[in-house]
């Protein structure tokens, strides 16, 4: 019963040590805490092969690897470095802003349902006659969009998040990086999320509208507009560049000085 307990909630108590370790500032739990969060996403892979999404398949077994290699190094290898401190507590901070909107339906729901409101709101403030379709659906002329977790942009926004706050910086720059990313990402978002539905009610692309509007434009623009936000945020913070740089150099030397 125990051991089933720690299974279902591995997730949670990897993040519950990577934050110990930030807080304390003892590595050893942030060993442990990548090794379980490494458990959690190799637990993945049987859910991805099942509905035959292999691209899932192989990028949750990356992530894995890649929490077991940085558990060995600061285990191991005893690594003690400011990157890995660092990207401890970027995922410490990112994952607990971002999983429990991933793992808990009320949060989940809520904050699908308030990115659906406000998409509707300004559908209706651009004169777009869109109307609620129960739940999270928005229909425009007979074509039906549906707010899920993806279109809330919640992944970026936490990702932003962990990065910017755990980085050893000026507060005032940090906040500015801060301000300068979650905000934007979020709003850029909800435009994102009009484009989608007012190309696909309209059919501005004929009977491919919706994978043209939402798989191809959409993702090609938020790939961009995240490019540029991370060069304003790297502007600002230019200590993340420095990390990001130790890190590569301690996962190429296994956690032990260059030769």
């Amino acid at each position: 019963m125990i051991l089933g307990w720690l299974i279902d909630n591995v997730l949670w108590i990897g993040l519950a040590f990577l934050m110990a370790s930030a807080i304390s500032g003892r590595r050893a739990l942030s060993g442990l805490g990548w090794i379980l969060f490494g458990v959690h996403w190799l637990k993945q892979p049987a859910h991805y092969l099942a509905i035959g999404d292999l691209f899932n398949v192989g990028l949750t077994l990356a992530v894995a690897l890649f929490s077991f290699y940085l558990g060995w190094i600061i285990l191991v290898r005893s690594c003690r470095s400011r990157s890995c401190d660092w990207a401890s507590s970027a995922v410490a901070i990112g994952g607990f802003a971002y999983f429990p909107f991933a793992q808990l339906s009320p949060l989940r729901e809520w904050l699908i349902s308030e990115t659906a409101k406000l998409t509707l709101l300004l559908l209706g403030a651009f004169d777009v006659p869109a109307a609620a379709g129960g739940g999270s659906v928005i229909t425009l002329y007979g074509h039906s969009v549906e707010i899920v977790l993806a279109c809330t942009a919640i992944e970026s926004m936490a990702l932003f998040a962990g990065v910017v706050l755990s980085v050893q910086a000026p507060l005032k720059r940090k906040m500015a990086a801060l301000l300068a990313s979650v905000p934007v990402i979020y709003a850029l978002n909800l435009f994102r999320n009009i484009f989608v539905v007012v190309a696909y009610g309209e059919e501005w692309f004929g009977d491919n509208s919706f994978y043209l509007a939402h798989n191809v434009i959409a993702k090609a623009g938020s790939a961009v507009a995240l490019f540029a936000i991370a060069y304003v945020v790297l502007m600002l913070l230019p200590e993340l560049l420095d990390m990001i740089d130790e890190l590569a150099s301690d996962i190429r030397h296994g956690g032990g000085e260059p030769a």
